[in-house]
Parts: C-alpha cells; sequence; structure tokens
C-alpha cells in the first residue's frame, strides 16, 4: 500500500480537496496542520484519533503544525443546537497551556505548535474586513453545514464570522509557514474550504485539505466532553486505570476499527488481531492490543503496566500489592464507610448494611464470604483495626466476588 491508500484503509480518508492530494502525500515532504480551541484544559479521546493520524503524517516525513486557537477559542465554533459558552481570558490561557504540553508529549517535542492569537490580536476589525471578508460570499457561508443547521434556532454574527477567522489561519499558515495542507475531523470540512477559498482567492494558488471521520462509540456518539463521555488524555482526570477498563470494554464489533484508527499496529497484526477475535473473543486480545498500544503512546509502558496490575488484583480480590493511590483509583466509585478503630468485624458488616442481620453476617463468614484486602476471616469478634489497612488508611471489604467498600476510620 501506498500512504494515502494506508490512510484510506484505516477508515481515515472522509473528505478531500486537491486532485493530487495522493501525490503529495505518497511522494513529497509538505507541511500541514491540525488545530483545536482551548475549550477545556485537556484534550480527549476524540482529539487523539486526529493527532494521531496528525503522528503518522509526520512519521511519513510531513512536517507537523499543531495550532492552538487562542483567538477562536474565544468565540467558539457553531454547536448544532446552540452557541458555545464564552470563557474568560484567565480560563483560556490554562487551557491553553494544559492542552501544549499533552500536544509536546504526545508528538516528543518534534510538532511546531503555533497559537493564531498571536496573528489576530492586533488585526483590527476594518483590517479583517478589508482583506478577508471582501471574498467570501455570504450565500457561500449560509451553505456550510456548520451554520446552515443553525439558521432556523439562530446564529450569533460571533459564531457566524468563525469560519472566517479558520480560514484566515489557513490562509496565514500558508503564507508564513509555506503549510498546503489541513487534516481535521469531519466536522469541520467547511471550516478547511473557506480556507481554501481564501488561498485561492488571494493567493491565486491551491492547497489542500482531507477530514478524518469523526470517531463514535457503539451508540454512535462523539467521544466529546459535550457528549457526557469525555476520555480525557489528562491522567488527573482519566487515570489509565479508567482508560483500560474502557478499551478493554469496548464492544466486538468496534475494536478492528479502533485498532486502525488509533494505533500504530500494521496491517497483517491487525488482520491477526481480528482473527483471534472471531476465534476466541473471550480472550479479548485485540482490546488487550488496543488499551496497550493508547496507554503507551499517551502515558508509558509504565502506566500500561500499573493499569494491567490494578486491574488484575482488584479482579482476584488480593490488592495488598496495590499502593494507597492505585486504590484510590481502582475503587472510586466504590461506597466508601467508616469504622471506629477497633470495631468488631460483626458490627462493620450489620452497622453498614453490608449483612441484613447478624444471623446474615455470620452465614458471609461462615461461607468464606468476606475478605479484607483480599484475606478471608472468619472470627465474627476480630477487631478491625488501622494495622490491617493499606498504608494505614483504608481496607478493602469483599463480599462475594463483585461487592466491594473501602473502609476507613473515623
Amino acid at each position: 500500500m501506498t500512504f494515502f491508500e494506508e490512510l484510506q484503509w484505516r477508515g481515515l480518508v472522509k473528505d478531500v480537496a486537491g486532485e493530487d492530494i495522493a501525490d503529495k502525500l505518497n511522494n513529497e515532504k509538505i507541511t500541514f496542520y491540525w488545530g483545536t480551541d482551548p475549550t477545556a484544559d485537556s484534550l480527549h479521546l476524540g482529539h487523539y484519533s486526529s493527532l494521531v493520524t496528525a503522528k503518522r503524517l509526520a512519521r511519513a516525513g510531513h512536517h507537523p503544525i499543531l495550532l492552538v486557537g487562542g483567538s477562536t477559542g474565544l468565540i467558539g465554533d457553531p454547536r448544532p443546537t446552540a452557541e458555545r459558552e464564552i470563557i474568560s481570558h484567565e480560563t483560556l490561557e490554562k487551557n491553553l497551556a494544559g492542552i501544549k504540553s499533552q500536544v509536546d508529549r504526545i508528538f516528543e517535542g518534534k510538532a511546531e505548535i503555533v497559537n493564531n492569537y498571536d496573528w489576530t490580536k492586533d488585526y483590527t476589525f476594518l483590517e479583517f474586513l478589508r482583506d478577508i471578508g471582501k471574498y467570501i460570499n455570504v450565500n457561500y457561508m449560509l451553505s456550510k453545514e456548520i451554520i446552515s443547521r443553525r439558521l432556523d434556532t439562530g446564529i450569533t454574527f460571533a459564531e457566524f464570522s468563525y469560519t472566517l477567522l479558520q480560514g484566515y489561519d489557513f490562509l496565514w499558515l500558508y503564507r508564513n509557514k509555506n503549510c498546503i495542507l489541513q487534516a481535521e475531523g469531519a466536522d469541520q470540512w467547511g471550516n478547511i474550504t473557506t480556507g481554501l477559498e481564501l488561498i485561492r482567492k488571494i493567493e491565486g494558488k491551491e492547497a489542500y485539505g482531507f477530514t478524518m471521520p469523526l470517531v463514535l462509540d457503539k451508540y454512535g456518539n462523539k467521544f466529546g466532553k459535550s457528549a457526557g463521555n469525555a476520555l480525557w488524555l489528562d491522567l488527573n482526570k482519566t487515570s489509565s486505570y479508567e482508560l483500560y477498563q474502557y478499551l478493554v470494554n469496548v464492544d466486538d464489533s468496534m475494536v478492528v476499527d479502533y485498532l486502525k484508527i488509533f494505533t500504530f499496529l500494521s496491517k497483517e497484526q491487525i488482520e491477526e488481531l481480528e482473527a483471534k477475535n472471531k476465534e476466541h473473543p473471550e480472550l479479548r486480545e485485540a482490546h488487550k492490543a488496543l488499551a496497550r498500544e493508547i496507554i503507551t503512546d499517551l502515558h508509558g509502558a509504565a502506566e500500561f503496566v500499573k493499569a494491567v496490575n490494578i486491574s488484575s488484583s482488584l479482579f482476584s480480590g488480593d490488592v495488598k500489592s496495590l499502593s494507597l493511590k492505585d486504590i484510590e483509583i481502582g475503587f472510586k466509585d466504590v461506597p466508601t464507610i467508616s469504622i471506629s478503630e477497633g470495631e468488631k468485624l460483626i458490627d462493620v458488616l450489620v452497622n453498614n448494611k453490608i449483612a441484613s442481620s447478624k444471623r446474615e453476617a455470620r452465614e458471609f463468614l461462615a461461607a468464606g464470604s468476606i475478605t479484607l484486602n483480599g484475606e478471608k476471616f472468619t472470627d465474627e469478634n476480630m477487631p478491625v483495626t488501622s494495622q490491617l489497612a493499606i498504608e494505614g488508611k483504608v481496607i478493602v471489604l469483599r463480599r462475594g466476588k463483585k461487592k466491594n467498600y473501602i473502609v476507613k476510620f473515623g
């Protein structure tokens, strides 16, 4: 396969502008850009799908420019149903710093990171209208899906103008960075073509663009914070364990597509995993490979190993080898109970409704159904003390195979 054919095989090409774009990507070394607005202090898995594609282009020898929208972020592109919430300059600066550090880490310091605020902050409104606005027809803008879908409910002039601002970004990068290609998610096609139109009309030259299909979950939802299912690239927002759990449990029908989109595994490796997934789906080898590739690329091999160890320990119930921080990550959504130092085990079970009565508690204990940090206890009068606790702080109490509680001393 040629490089462009590989992009197509991976399902990474939707809309294309420029008849010889395949030749450019296969046989030349060009400068391209991908951009995002700093609407949060972290990118999420939806962004990562585009960043991985940008990284593919970089590995093929093309020069990546990653644009962070310090100016466009102050406006916000038109959402399907309503105007975006305006964020303050202070919040925007915080978000910019977070995103820049993530991009720099993912690209190992090899991507050129730019901020469109640098070339728009001194551009006056009148100059922008004369230099840029005069070249784009209102009817042309109304035909853009990103704008037309809001005409019935109403769209502000600020949102309406967003496509001009992003189009100008492409023109500026074309002029100043010899950037001839923009690659974005499919929802940015209208903005890409505005940039192409400006370059054609003002510079008399041809530029290129392509979009990637938006990555959806099994319910057809985007991986975005507005959809309520964001998986953040910031470890403090989404731990490697949480990311691991999500990825090893993705629907079987999605895992091969995700391997193509999110990983650098070869066609042969992916086809081998696809065959294994069909033959022995219960082993989830394709899912584990997906988790390994994404987490390692984002956070390093040590974080992947850590996620696997936490998952294995939680599944077995033997959590003594885990740190307090690991416990907090793995049991984030588990009920927490507070007990007194030295409280009898049977009272812990009854007082916190782990057992409905002392009789039921004794039955659980006799059956070996109660474990503290993975160890079975049967003595109902045993005092539960902080000496049993991980780092002297918490005990994981398990009833049966699935019911867990975090015990703290109050």
